[in-house]
This record gives C-alpha cells, structure tokens and sequence, in this order.
C-alpha cells in the first residue's frame, strides 16, 4: 500500500493551509498561477512521492492560496506516463490534494482534435473519457479510504459544472465545445490512421494526460471538470506536422479564456 502520510507531513510542516478545490495547471492554464493570491510555494522535488517534471514548459511546484477569494492548491506542472513513470505515480498528487480537502479537480490539457467542427485554438469540454492508455492507476490494491475495489464511472464529469462553465463562456462570447477525450501513452503524436481510428471509436479529441488524474479523483469522489484546448488537428485534409513548440504557442493565446473559465468554476464551486 502506497504511504501518503509522510507527504502529508512534510506539507503540513510547510503550511496549515486547507484548500477545496485542486487545480492541474496543464495546457492553457500556466498563466493562471499568476492570478493565485499565494501563501505557500513547495517545489515538488522536496516533497515525499512527488516527481520533478522532466517536459518542457512544465515547472514543478505545489501552489497554496486564494483564487476569486476560494482556497485552492494547484499543481504547477504534471508529470506523465510517457516519462517512464508508473500510474500510480504520476497520480500520487490527485489523492494528496483529497486527503488535505480538496473537493473537486480542475484540469486542462492539450489535444489533437478529430471532430470535423475543431479548429485549432478551440477548446473542448470534457463530458466522458475512453482510456486507451494501455494502464490504470487503480490496477493494485484497492486503498478503501478512498473508495470502491469497482467505482462507477458513468459521471465522471459533473454537469453542473460543466453546464456552469458553458454559460459563462456564452457571456464572454467564448466559444467552447463538449466532447469526449481519449488519450494514448505518448509520446509520440498520432498517425493519420490513428486518429481515424479513434474517431471512429467515439472520441472527439485525443491527449496524453488528465485520464488517469481524473480516475484517481473520481475514485475518491472528487468532483471532475476538465477542458482539452484543440493544439492540432487529427482531421483527414487538415493533418499537418505537429511539434511541442507549437503546442506551447497554441496554449499560449487561449490562456486568457481558459483561465476565465476556470476563475468562474471556482467563484461558484470552489
């Protein structure tokens, strides 16, 4: 059984600070650190169980404070299955956000879009998610503090908060789509036939990330919301080469709206 109390500990030395709402600061959402009134910083390699990312773009620290008045912690920078990582790994940091309080997880990340109506710059609400990853952090032992050996996933995605966030984009004019997410190990991108292929299973948008954070959280009864930003295009006429340097640029320019989203998703549920 993975011991999360000796990063409990190490925390609660640093700071006493109990937030309700956990943050992944993936794609399109670096710059809302900015936004954060700050009252404890601590660099993941310090903390017991947490993994410095190795990707660029990605910094690694664990963030305490105030956003729109709510108290939130946010993980600056993610670590991934593709670097070698196990699930659980990658996923210690979901469990440790819950077991200081937090109550809902907010994500992002980028995607290759495969839905015809995607251009790229768009974003993409996450209503359900197929895992193609070839892995689940739940495989293992079952830690009954924090939930079910089998858990539902037929609600991952709370709708009230994805009904929210629709709302409030539609009076930012900001145009947001609903869709499913897949995601595959990386870290390469897709092929034209793989996109195809996942088009054709049901996914509208294809990732490396966020899956395997969201299951930790649901497992622990969190409540999910996510956002995938379109950064390429998986669309047969519009498949064009693709490298992270373009992905950073693209996640660059829909900050602002993503992170007026997620400042609206908190002032309401944080």
């Amino acid at each position: 059984m993975i011991d999360y109390n000796k990063a409990i500990d190490f925390i609660r030395s640093k700071t006493k600070f109990e937030p309700q709402t956990g943050i992944v600061l993936g794609s399109g959402l670096g710059d809302i650190a900015k936004d954060i009134l700050v009252q404890c910083t601590i660099p993941y390699e310090e903390i017991p169980g947490f993994l410095k990312p190795t990707i660029q773009g990605h910094s690694g620290n664990l963030i305490f404070g105030y956003l729109c008045d709510k108290p939130i912690v946010a993980m600056q920078g993610r670590n991934h299955f593709y670097e070698g990582h196990s699930m659980q790994e990658i996923t210690f940091p979901i469990r440790i956000m819950k077991l200081l309080g937090a109550e809902t997880l907010i994500t992002s990340n980028a995607t290759g879009g495969m839905n015809e109506k995607f251009e790229i710059g768009d974003i993409m609400i996450v209503t359900d998610h197929i895992n193609m990853m070839g892995d689940n952090p739940l495989v293992g032992p079952n830690d009954e503090r924090f939930g079910t050996r089998f858990p539902d996933m037929s609600k991952v995605y709370n709708r009230e908060i994805i009904d929210h966030a629709k709302k409030e984009a539609l009076n930012k004019d900001i145009k947001v789509y609903e869709g499913v997410l897949t995601a595959l190990s990386g870290p390469t991108y897709e092929t034209p036939a793989e996109y195809r292929w996942l088009r054709t299973i049901g996914a509208d948008a294809v990732g490396m990330s966020t899956i395997p954070e969201v299951i930790v959280a649901n497992h622990c009864g969190m409540k999910c919301f996510s956002m995938s930003l379109v950064t390429d295009l998986g669309i047969q006429g519009k498949i064009v080469e693709i490298t992270h340097e373009m992905v950073q640029e693209e996640s660059a320019k829909a900050a602002p709206k993503m992170a007026y989203i997620v400042k609206k998703v908190v002032e309401k549920f944080g």
